[in-house]
């Protein structure tokens, strides 16, 4: 009969993916993990954790923490890590045929990582498994702490103040007033000078008098 202290001996191997699992935040994923050749493991702790996780600091007795603890048929809460809590479980009607695979709820992106499903009770050379997952943002509405790097659209810029420069009163009218007046100055030296010049041409002038 098994229980929590058999020691398993044979060539049972815990497999994972050899594939990156890539997910999006918010998305329910299941990181693949199984006993080769099938074994029922529903009396054997199966242990589920992060090995690139830094232990928490304020722990003075450095205990292990887990992204999912099975043992003694149901999950041990008491060292599980609190980001993980109320979002992951294990498929329990498929243990006894060596399923470990872990379903993680409601992705974040701070969940990207290698997650270690191992068997201590599993005597053999071959008795845990690195999945890695990929945490992608694939939508294309973009978390709000990235829009600030993002170029802003002009027509969005301005205010109401009529500013798209902090408040500030846009210098462009007046730039466009100035060049608008110059042109309208040459134009209207060049118009006069051709109109004095057609007067000096006239038949009934012989002489163009440039002083009046």
């Amino acid at each position: 009969m098994e229980n929590s202290s058999v020691c398993l001996l044979g060539q049972f191997k815990v497999i994972g993916s050899t594939q990156p699992i890539i997910a999006s935040p918010g998305d329910d994923v299941i990181l693949p993990c199984h006993l080769d050749p099938e074994f029922n493991v529903q009396g054997l702790t199966v242990e589920w954790s992060k090995p690139d996780l830094k232990p928490d600091p304020s722990d003075r007795l450095s205990r292990a923490a887990y992204v999912h603890l099975y043992r003694h048929r149901q999950e041990d809460l008491d060292m599980k890590i609190p980001a993980y809590l109320s979002r992951t479980e294990l498929f329990t009607d498929e243990l006894e045929r060596g399923n470990i695979s872990l379903k993680i709820m409601n992705m974040t992106l701070a969940d990207e990582g290698r997650y270690r499903c191992f068997i201590p009770k599993l005597k053999s050379r071959v008795q845990s498994a690195i999945v890695r997952l990929v945490v992608v943002a694939w939508t294309t509405e973009t978390p709000r702490h990235h829009r600030i790097v993002q170029t802003p659209d002009p027509k969005d810029g301005t205010d109401d103040k009529g500013s798209s420069n902090g408040g500030r009163p846009s210098r462009s009218p007046l730039i466009s007033g100035v060049v608008v007046g110059c042109i309208l100055l040459i134009f209207g030296g060049v118009v006069g000078a051709y109109l004095f010049k057609q007067r000096c041409q006239k038949p009934n002038h012989l002489k163009c008098d440039t002083t009046s």
